[in-house]
């Protein structure tokens, strides 16, 4: 068996380590393959009990108290783990309580006194019956628009008589209509609900 690198070394009850090569080692090994345990110590092991698998490691065929009983175990290199124990500290949410809350409405009514505007035309029919030469055109007197309404009548010749004249007056009227409106206004009730009551 070449032993050129370290390859790993598995045991019927859970041993593990690896093969140290010659260079490595420094010691004579008639017919033995020196192992180094994965806890650091060495023992030197016999060569045909291992057996070579297929992805290149050795299967160790002899168990730990077999080892011990033949004397393999280098107890000058023997390395015993120091444990430390690491505080690992994590938080986690946890749920202090519960809260319902209650909304409540309350009505109320308001008087609403706004002032509306309406604007009443007020049509006058003022007579006029007088000839006139050519149409008359719409005119403003003060607050009054005043339409002029014409006629044709037939006489001996053909004139145009003012018949009448419309006499607008614009008229602004101010009146109050109280009215009853209902408001509403929500109020919050926050009670606190303790998780064993459920």
């Amino acid at each position: 068996m070449t032993r050129t690198r370290a390859a790993i070394v598995t045991g019927p009850d859970g041993l593990l380590g690896t093969i140290e090569p010659v260079e490595e080692s420094g010691k004579a090994t008639s017919g033995g393959v020196l192992v180094r345990l994965e806890n650091g110590s060495r023992m030197m092991v016999p060569a045909e009990s291992l057996i070579p698998q297929e992805d290149g490691s050795y299967l160790l065929t002899l168990g730990r108290e077999e080892l011990r009983a033949r004397g393999e175990i280098d107890a000058d290199n023997l390395v015993v783990p120091v444990i430390q124990e690491v505080l690992d500290v994590k938080k986690r949410w946890v749920e202090g309580g519960k809260v319902r809350i209650t909304k409540v409405v309350h009505q109320r009514e308001e008087v609403v006194d706004e002032p509306l505007l309406r604007e009443d035309v007020e049509v006058e029919r003022v007579a006029v019956n007088r000839v006139i030469e050519a149409p008359v055109a719409t005119r403003q007197e003060g607050d009054v628009m005043i339409v002029p309404v014409l006629e044709e009548i037939l006489v001996v010749e053909k004139r145009l008589i003012l018949k009448e004249e419309l006499h607008i007056r614009r008229r602004r009227v101010e009146e109050s209509r109280p009215q009853r409106v209902t408001l509403r206004t929500e109020e919050a009730t926050i009670e606190r609900v303790d998780e064993e009551s459920h």
